[in-house]
């Protein structure tokens, strides 16, 4: 088990464990930092700070007590639906992929693929805006013709690590395959 320090394509730091569980088996999973509590804070007094302005200016309390609403219902829907702490992936030898995000709130969301459809994993480059962005993605096989690709499946969307821990994670899942 060894844990590295990488950062993502917004320079941000994320923390890449990998686990080897044995020659067919490898964990990797991709962390990112928790909710820092100055940004939580610093949301939350911007909020207020704009209510209690329109509070003084209108006299009207149901601004304050929206206020307080949105906040809590904007870090509930944050924590639970969009701030993934960590991403993982499993893969076993001849059994499959199995892809696991975990949400701030403990919420985890899991997926599984076989290995009789993967065809195979690989590195793939896109543009954004103007940038080029590398991201490790499975490859699934069309069931009719085998040398076909039928769909394609990114790997670490939340977390995005840079190209050289997808190489990392790259080269560690094409010895497993090779294996297979």
């Amino acid at each position: 088990m060894s844990e590295e320090k990488f950062t993502d394509i917004n320079g941000k730091p994320i923390s890449l464990e990998c686990r080897f569980h044995s020659s067919f088996c490898r964990e990797f999973v991709v962390s990112a930092p928790k909710v820092s509590f100055r940004t939580v804070m610093t949301c939350t007094c911007a909020v207020w700070l704009s209510a209690y302005a329109v509070f003084f200016i209108t006299k009207n309390t149901a601004v304050l007590s929206s206020a307080i609403v949105t906040t809590l219902v904007g870090m509930m829907v944050h924590i639970h639906l969009i701030k993934i702490d960590h991403e993982r992936l499993l893969i076993v030898g001849s059994l499959g992929v199995q892809l696991s995000s975990c949400f701030a709130s403990g919420r985890e969301r899991t997926t599984f693929i076989e290995m009789s459809s993967i065809k195979d994993i690989v590195i793939n480059e896109a543009i954004h805006m103007q940038r080029v962005i590398y991201y490790l993605c499975i490859l699934l096989k069309e069931p009719s013709d085998p040398d076909e690709v039928s769909g394609v499946i990114p790997l670490f969307q939340s977390s995005k690590p840079r190209l050289n821990c997808l190489i990392k994670i790259y080269r560690s899942c094409q010895e497993i395959l090779e294996q297979s």
